[in-house]
């Protein structure tokens, strides 16, 4: 099964698109399984006040791309994961908002996250749940040693650049609101600076899936390759289909 990586956003003509592949493997599991009925989603998100609203909005993006139970689990900032809320399950989806909260809150199951998708259970991530998928985390930050590198507003309220240890589903980096929030330079210093060996910045509406088979984009924009070089840092981007 993949990992899939959405970049954020919210489009006003969804149709799911970014969910689809994730949706397909969720359902082709349970099949697998032997159950009855829809698939069951985890929907795990980590809000100050608003997880319930948040949840609602994931589930009614996804819902185009195919039918499915949700079982959310809406933790604040304070709290901690427990495996419970991942228990028999087809497919793990973890929602966005403060990147830094989502690992703390989180940090307890990444242990159960890697066990399950190791297993099978396929993985979407939306904006934050992109961000800690990876091995190391780039979880903020707008300066490196005190010089902007982005836009103060996708700083995820962290002053310097931040990479941490993620839940290690894929071990390349990962951005997003790309173009959107212009994190996208933010990933290019990062690399230039070796607090990461590249990775890739996903645009908002846009997927990027990793699997067994060749790497996908999907939804309306770019997924933006960052690899460090001999001169410096070479940026390509993939589109979506």
């Amino acid at each position: 099964m993949s990992v899939h990586l959405v970049g954020g956003g919210w489009s006003a003509t969804n149709d799911g698109a970014v969910y689809a592949p994730f949706l397909a493997e969720a359902a082709e599991r349970a099949t697998a399984t032997g159950a009855e009925g829809r698939p069951r989603i985890a929907v795990i998100v980590v809000r100050d006040g608003d997880g319930a609203e948040h949840a609602d909005a994931l589930i009614a993006a996804a819902t185009p791309a195919g039918d499915f139970d949700a079982v959310v689990t809406a933790l604040g900032l304070g709290d901690r994961a427990v495996a419970a809320a991942l228990a028999d399950v087809h497919g793990i989806l973890i929602g966005g908002g403060l990147t830094p909260a989502y690992l703390e809150v989180l940090q307890p199951v990444f242990g159960e996250i890697r066990r399950q998708v190791a297993a099978g259970v396929p993985y979407l991530g939306f904006s934050a749940g992109s961000a800690i998928a990876s091995e190391h985390a780039v979880i903020g930050g707008w300066r490196i040693g005190g010089v902007e590198v982005s836009p103060e507003s996708g700083s995820e309220d962290l002053d310097e650049v931040r990479v941490e240890n993620g839940i290690g589903l894929i071990d390349i980096s990962v951005d997003v609101h790309a173009v959107q929030e212009g994190t996208l330079s933010r990933l290019i210093a990062a690399t230039e600076a070796g607090l990461v060996a590249g990775g890739i910045a996903i645009d908002e509406n846009t997927g990027f899936v990793v699997g067994e088979g060749a790497l996908r984009v999907v939804g309306t924009g770019n997924v933006w390759q960052v690899l460090p070089t001999e001169a410096g840092v070479r940026v390509s981007s993939l589109a979506g289909s």
